[in-house]
């Protein structure tokens, strides 16, 4: 080591590339055989390090030497837990067991699941920017009353987005690929038939997502189904929806891909904007 330091003390603190080079074809065996000897000494002496260096313990997050494992994500479970939270906070409202008008707090609600407060409040968050629920400040959050008027105003609005590219699909795409939604068609019915809601309202979002991802536009499913999602939520008046209700819709699943199997064009127009007419109910 104190050869070392006595190598980087005669160096002249400002040396030039050009003056480097030099000396560096002047002495060919001579260098080379030094760097790999000081670098031999640093990795015999971990308290050593090269000039200009990054110290030891100092290294940007993100950077891992040869020896280094990367360190697990703790936030990657608790965005876990969040999501989980929010997919039973969804069916329960859903399941109309958080009733429009009340208000739920996070350390109630984290004790019914399990949890603490802090995922169900992120979670509820989420919720509050869907419009489901309303932050009330120092005590929670109200489930959001609707009425009649905005679940019309949803329904218009998902016309408007899905009806034409429904319409256009249905002259495009092929009956091998309509023919591959029937599963998702059967689990709406199953759902409706059993009475649940919860499930009913995913399977019944799944089916949407699956006929608009023929369209090929991500975009477009994404911001239809944050509608469509929305648009399930219970009215302040009647929070649970009725079983003749879910069948009706369910049944107008499968008669549209038996129309679109078999190209009938006027049947899948009159399907598709009697669906949406009937999304309001």
């Amino acid at each position: 080591m104190e050869q070392g330091r006595a190598h980087q003390q005669v160096r002249p603190p400002y040396t030039s590339t050009a003056s480097a080079a030099a000396r560096s074809a002047a002495a060919p065996d001579r260098v080379p055989g030094q760097a790999r000897a000081h670098r031999a000494r640093d990795e015999q002496q971990p308290g050593v390090q090269s000039p200009g260096e990054q110290p030891r313990g100092e290294r940007a997050r993100g950077e891992h030497t040869h020896c280094e494992s990367p360190v697990p994500r703790v936030v990657v479970q608790r965005h876990s837990v969040r999501g989980q939270i929010l997919d039973a906070l969804r069916a329960a409202l859903v399941d109309g067991e958080l009733l429009p008008g009340q208000v739920y707090s996070a350390p109630v609600l984290g004790a019914r699941f399990g949890v603490s407060a802090t995922p169900v409040r992120e979670a509820m968050q989420q919720l509050a920017i869907e419009g489901a629920v309303e932050v009330v400040p120092n005590r929670g959050f109200r489930v959001a009353e609707r009425g009649p008027h905005e679940l019309a105003e949803l329904a218009e609005v998902r016309a408007l987005i899905e009806v034409p590219v429904m319409l256009r699909l249905a002259r495009t795409v092929d009956q091998a690929s309509w023919t591959a939604l029937r599963p998702l068609a059967d689990a709406t019915v199953a759902a409706a038939a059993v009475g649940d809601r919860a499930s009913y309202a995913e399977s019944d979002r799944a089916f949407h997502r699956a006929v608009l991802a023929l369209s090929g536009n991500q975009q477009l499913v994404m911001v239809a189904d944050d509608l469509h999602r929305r648009s399930q939520w219970p009215l302040g008046h009647n929070p649970a929806t009725r079983r003749a209700d879910l069948l009706a819709d369910a049944v107008e699943h499968t008669a549209l891909l038996d129309a679109l199997i078999a190209e009938d064009l006027p049947v899948v127009q009159s399907l598709v904007r009697e669906h949406f007419t009937g999304a309001d109910r």
